[in-house]
């Protein structure tokens, strides 16, 4: 038995953001580097975040940090791909959320990498911990898997 995080199917995540790659995403190996799949993720996320209305990370009474993030690799993508970020919310808690996030070539069945991001949100003023407001629980709750 393997504890391997396997790939995904498209029915697995909620909300698609299309991603073009840039030349300077591939490395020396001819593929997309890992590192440049974490920016992917986090595009995803505050792409959503931004276009639901609720949350902007540099304006409003909240902002949000990155607790914790992985990522799991199945098949190598390379620029020119075109790619898909895919979005779900795995756990909606009082002052958090952990994103599910996956990164599929453009069409394709199956993810090219799969992973977690996990935001706390804060007070802004005082850096706290701070409850999700309940247009931003709104916004979020379609994407609850």
């Amino acid at each position: 038995m393997t504890d391997r995080k396997r790939p995904e199917g498209r029915d697995a995540y909620r909300w698609f953001l299309p991603i073009a790659t840039r030349w300077i995403d591939n490395d020396v190996f001819g593929h997309v580097n890992n590192v440049q799949y974490y920016s992917y993720f986090d595009t995803t996320v505050c792409s959503y975040l931004v276009e639901s209305g609720q949350f902007h990370p540099t304006r409003g009474d909240l902002s949000a940090v990155v607790a914790e993030s992985g990522c799991a690799y199945f098949a190598s993508v390379a620029w020119p791909d075109r790619l898909e970020g895919a979005l779900r919310i795995d756990r909606l808690g009082s002052s958090s959320v952990r994103y599910g996030v996956a990164v599929f070539r453009e069409g394709a069945a199956m993810s090219s990498a799969g992973g977690h991001f996990t935001h706390v949100y804060l007070d802004r003023e005082s850096g706290r911990p701070a409850p999700l407001p309940e247009a931003l629980r709104g916004a979020l709750a379609p994407l609850v898997v």
